[in-house]
Parts: structure tokens; sequence; C-alpha cells
């Protein structure tokens, strides 16, 4: 059973730096399409950043690209995504997902059927 499990979120003020975790389990994580994605408050589903873990590729959505960065501990079958310079439009519930059947990482969230139960950062003085 694939599982996923989110943690590191929080209250940050703006400028500030946070570090979210997500624990994977059930899929073989180290050839893994995974990503991140958010939901702010009253919005849809914001692809934000992705990396197939057999790879060095890494993508991010424009709106966070030079202030995030996802990285991968196969070993340890986590994923994590480190946010500095956060501001407050980055306020929103952050879900990892990933789909076993993907060779290919995906920039739409409607491709993946697994998902974490979120972690929420709220980014306010």
């Amino acid at each position: 059973e694939v599982q996923l499990v989110e943690s590191g979120g929080g209250l940050v003020q703006p400028g500030g730096s946070l570090r979210l975790s997500c624990a994977a389990s059930g899929f073989t994580f180290s050839s893994s399409a995974m990503s991140w994605v958010r939901q702010a408050p009253g919005k849809g589903l914001e692809w934000v950043s992705s990396v197939y873990t057999t790879s060095s590729n890494t993508y991010y959505a424009d709106s966070v690209k030079d202030r995030f960065t996802i990285s991968t501990d196969n070993a340890k079958n986590t994923l994590y995504l480190q946010m500095n310079s956060l501001k407050s439009e980055d306020t929103a519930v952050y879900y990892c997902a990933t789909d076993p059947r993907l060779r290919y990482v995906s920039f739409d969230p409607s491709d993946y059927n697994y998902w974490g139960q979120g972690t929420q950062v709220t980014v306010s003085s």
C-alpha cells in the first residue's frame, strides 16, 4: 500500500525558511516521479515542484523558482522541500504526491493518484 506522510509545516515570518519532509512507503521510491503540490485557502491545487528519483533533474513552478529546492534521500525513502525567502502567498497546505505508473514527472496534479495528508504552511508576521 502506497503511503506518503508529510511533516515540517508551521508558522513562519515572511523571509523565513522551512523544510518539508515526505516519508514514503509501499512502492519503489528510488525510481519514482515525486511532486509537491499546494493548495492555498479558497484556491485550487497548484503544482510546485517535481523530481524523478533516478535523475538529478528538478522542476519548479515560476512562483517558487530560486527560492525552493526539492531533493530526495533514496536511502531513507524521503522527499524534501527546502523553502527559503517565504512570502505570504506561499501560505497553503502542501502535499507530496506520486503515482507508481508514471515513468516521467508530470506538472499536472491530476496525474497523481497517491497523496499524503498534507502539512500546513502559514507565512505571516
